[in-house]
């Protein structure tokens, strides 16, 4: 203990340790790049939680590929009834390739695949047969016809889709129609054939057995040939093209 020349006691100085404080300096730092990391964290599940994990589906469309989120749930609206008339199934083959592919299995396999999609979106969807007696007086908010064209011209390629020539719902249908020819050309990239709808396609069957109030429209999705690899080992592409189709015109009314 120090004291004065009168032999009084002098109070204790302080003296602080500089390596003791560089440490707590460093230590502080320290947390404060925690926290830092843990807010980061808390947003990035936070985030997660509210966009969904699931993984990007992928469809490439005529400008390269485009990336798709999975289709969304429709909450908050009335259930949607939809109808998908796989091409044939049920009464022929349709068109047949010479190694013995048949139009009916790839109708089927994409019409299942569509109605999948929509159903996980939530809406009310059946698959029905080429003349199935359900189609007299149907009544839905759309029926959508796939079809595929045949071998015959094996360098031909792309898709086609049409409304009954005589439309009682001019202006909702071809609105269908555009819709369906937006989001397949995009999922798919294949080339659009406007100038080669057939008569048959516009006069298709189905169109004078369901109701006068149900939209409606037929697709040729792709040609059996030249489109073989997209409809029989990518059908995934075509449907999504379909389903996103149908979701563009039923919720954009």
């Amino acid at each position: 203990m120090k004291r004065d020349a009168g032999g009084r006691k002098l109070p204790e100085e302080k003296f602080e340790n500089p390596l003791r404080i560089g440490v707590l300096e460093k230590a502080q730092r320290g947390l404060l790049a925690l926290l830092v990391l843990i807010g980061v964290a808390i947003l990035f599940v936070t985030a997660r939680a509210a966009f969904g994990s699931s993984p990007p589906q992928r469809g490439t469309g005529s400008a390269g590929p485009t990336v798709y989120p999975t289709l969304p749930p429709i909450t908050g609206l009335p259930s949607r009834r939809v109808g998908i008339v796989a091409g044939h199934w049920q009464n022929d083959s349709g068109a047949v390739c010479p190694d013995g592919l048949t139009e009916v299995e790839i109708n089927l396999d994409i019409a299942r695949r569509t109605a999948a999609l929509l159903i996980e979106a939530g809406y009310d969807v059946e698959v029905l047969a080429e003349f199935s007696p359900k189609l007299e007086g149907y009544q839905a908010d759309a029926l959508i016809s796939i079809h595929t064209d045949s071998c015959n011209i094996p360098e031909a390629s792309g898709f086609k889709v049409a409304r009954v020539l005589q439309s009682t719902l001019p202006e909702e249908e071809d609105r269908l129609v555009e819709c369906l020819r937006r989001e397949y050309e995009r999922a798919t990239g294949l080339y659009y054939h406007k100038d080669s709808i057939t008569y048959d396609m516009q006069e298709y069957h189905a169109f004078y057995e369901i109701a006068p109030q149900t939209p409606a429209a037929i697709i040729e999705t792709g040609f059996m040939d030249a489109d073989r690899t997209l409809l029989t080992e990518h059908p995934d592409l075509a449907a999504e093209g379909i389903a996103r189709g149908i979701i563009c015109f039923l919720e954009t009314r």
